[in-house]
C-alpha cells in the first residue's frame, strides 16, 4: 500500500489549491482524471446509501473532456453525478450544500490560461477538503486500492443535469444583498474574464437595479483570462473611465476572486476591500473575532490601518483554505487574500467574487460617498512581488546562501518592512515579496534576493 503524507510539499498531485497543470499532460489527462474520480468516489463512499457529487466547470475547452472523465470515474464507483455545467467555483460550493451532496468538484485552473486545467474538491458543507482528505484520495489513487472494490452491477452511478443551477446561484447571491437597498442609479462595469461567471454576473447586478456594462463575456474555450479579468486590470480601468461608471468589477476565470476599480480608475485589491469591509462591519456591529484574517502576503498598510481602528490582523500561510481554517477555529467572519479571495462567512463558505462585489456595492448604496473616498482610507506600504522561475523539483530555499540572504535582509528591515520568500504551490517558481517604507530600498533588496535564488537554482 502506497503511503501519502498530508503535507502539501510531499504530494505528487495536490498543491495548495487542488490539482492543476497543463491540460492533456500528466497529471491532467483524461485517463488520470478518470482514475482520480474513481479514487475520490471510493473515499467519499461511506456506506450503502446513495452517494452524490456535484460537478461544475469554467469555460476552458478541456473542461468537456475532464467533465466526462470525472463522470465516468465517479459513476463507476457507484456515485451519482449532478452536473451543473459552467458555473463559478463558489456556485459549486453553494450547490454542494443546497443539494446535500457528499462532495463538490470544480474543473478549473482559476486565473491560469486556457491551456491549463485543474480539479478542486469541496466537502459536503461546501468547504475545501482538508489536507488529510486530499492526501487520502492521493494515496488511494497511487495504490489503485479503489480497483478492488467496484460496486455491484445494479449500483453503478447515474448522471443528472441540474438545469436551473445558474438561476439558483443568482438568487443566492441576490439574497446576500440587503433587502432594503437597490443598485438603481449605479453604473456597473463587470469584467467576466471570459470565464465561468459570463452569464450569471451581469444578471445579478442588473436584477438588483444597476445599469450593467459587461466585458470579457464572450468565451470561446480558448480566451479565458486572456487580456481580461482580474489579472488584466487595465481593461476594467479603461472601460470605467470611458463610460463614467461608478464601479468596475474584475473577476478571474472561476469568479472566486475579484479586483475593484473606483470611479476615478484606481484599482483596489483584496487588502483595500478587507479594510473597507472591516470598518463598515465594525460600525454595524456585525464583525466577529475582533478583526480580520489574511495571509502573510497582505500589505503592512492593512495591518496598520486596522490597528488604528482597534482591530487585529491575523496572518496565516498563503492560501484561502488556511484563512478559512483559522476563521472557523477562532470565530472570525471576515478574511481573505490580497489577490482578491474574500471570505464573508455569513454568506458563503469559500471565496466568492460576486458576493464580495455585492458587499462593496452595499457600501456605496448605503451611503453618500463615492467609492474613491471609501477606498482611500488605507495607506499602502510599497510592496514588490517577483517570481523567480526555478528548475522543476529544485529547492533553492534550502540553500545556505539563500537562507543567509533572507535572514540578513529581514534583520536589516526590522519594523520598517517585511520579507517573504516562498515556493509556489502550483508552478515551478519562488515568489519573493518585500515591503517597506522606502521603495528604493526594497527594489534593491528584491533584485539581490532574486539573483541569489536564481544562482542557487542553477537557472
Amino acid at each position: 500500500m502506497v503511503k501519502s503524507s498530508g503535507k502539501i510539499s510531499d504530494r505528487k498531485f495536490f498543491g495548495t489549491d487542488g490539482i492543476r497543470s497543463r491540460a492533456n499532460v500528466s497529471p491532467m489527462t483524461a485517463e488520470q482524471v478518470l482514475k482520480l474520480g474513481r479514487a475520490a468516489g471510493y473515499v467519499f463512499r461511506k456506506n450503502d446509501r446513495r452517494h452524490t457529487v456535484v460537478i461544475g466547470k469554467d469555460t476552458r475547452l478541456s473542461g468537456y473532456m475532464f467533465e466526462s472523465a470525472l463522470r465516468a470515474g465517479f459513476t463507476s464507483m457507484g456515485i451519482h453525478c449532478l452536473q451543473l455545467g459552467t458555473l463559478p467555483t463558489p456556485a459549486v460550493a453553494y450547490m454542494t450544500r443546497a443539494l446535500r451532496a457528499d462532495a463538490g468538484v470544480v474543473i478549473s485552473a482559476s486565473h491560469n490560461s486556457f491551456c491549463d486545467n485543474g480539479i478542486k474538491f469541496f466537502d459536503t458543507n461546501g468547504m475545501k477538503l482538508p489536507d488529510a482528505m486530499e492526501a487520502e484520495i492521493e494515496r488511494v489513487l497511487l495504490s489503485g486500492e479503489m480497483d478492488h472494490y467496484p460496486p455491484e452491477d445494479a449500483h453503478i452511478g447515474r448522471a443528472t443535469l441540474i438545469a436551473d443551477a445558474g438561476g439558483r446561484y443568482i438568487e443566492f447571491c441576490k439574497n446576500s444583498f440587503p433587502k432594503n437597498l437597490r443598485l438603481t442609479g449605479l453604473r456597473v462595469v463587470v469584467d467576466c474574464a471570459n470565464g465561468a461567471a459570463y452569464k450569471v454576473a451581469p444578471a445579478i447586478f442588473w436584477e438588483l437595479g444597476a445599469e450593467v456594462i459587461a466585458i470579457g463575456n464572450n468565451p470561446n474555450g480558448l480566451n479565458i483570462n486572456d487580456g481580461f479579468g482580474s489579472l488584466h486590470p487595465n481593461q476594467i480601468k479603461k472601460k470605467v473611465l470611458e463610460v463614467r461608471a461608478d464601479i468596475g468589477i474584475a473577476l478571474d476565470g472561476d469568479a472566486d476572486r475579484l479586483l475593484i476599480c473606483d470611479e476615478k480608475g484606481n484599482i483596489l485589491d483584496g487588502d483595500h476591500l478587507l479594510a473597507m469591509s472591516a470598518i463598515a462591519m465594525k460600525r454595524k456591529k456585525t464583525l466577529s473575532g475582533g478583526g480580520v484574517v489574511a495571509t502573510v502576503m497582505s500589505n503592512l498598510g492593512l495591518e496598520r490601518y486596522l490597528a488604528k481602528n482597534s482591530l487585529n490582523l491575523v496572518r496565516t500561510q498563503v492560501g484561502d483554505r488556511y484563512v478559512l481554517e483559522h476563521m472557523l477555529a477562532n470565530g472570525f467572519n471576515l478574511g481573505g487574500e490580497q489577490s482578491g479571495h474574500l471570505l464573508f462567512m455569513d454568506h458563503n463558505t469559500t471565496g466568492d467574487g460576486l458576493v464580495s462585489a455585492l458587499k462593496i456595492l452595499e457600501l456605496i448604496a448605503d451611503g453618500d460617498k463615492p467609492l474613491s473616498e471609501l477606498g482611500s482610507k488605507m495607506e499602502v506600504v510599497p510592496q514588490i512581488l517577483k517570481n523567480v522561475v526555478i528548475e522543476p523539483g529544485s529547492d533553492p530555499l534550502s540553500n545556505k546562501a539563500v537562507q543567509k540572504a533572507i535572514n540578513s535582509t529581514s534583520e536589516k528591515l526590522k519594523d520598517r518592512g517585511r520579507v517573504l520568500v516562498r515556493k509556489s504551490g502550483t508552478e515551478p517558481k519562488v515568489r519573493v515579496m518585500v515591503e517597506g517604507d522606502s521603495l528604493t530600498e526594497i527594489t534593491e533588496i528584491v533584485s539581490d534576493l532574486c539573483q541569489t535564488i536564481k544562482k542557487a537554482s542553477g537557472v
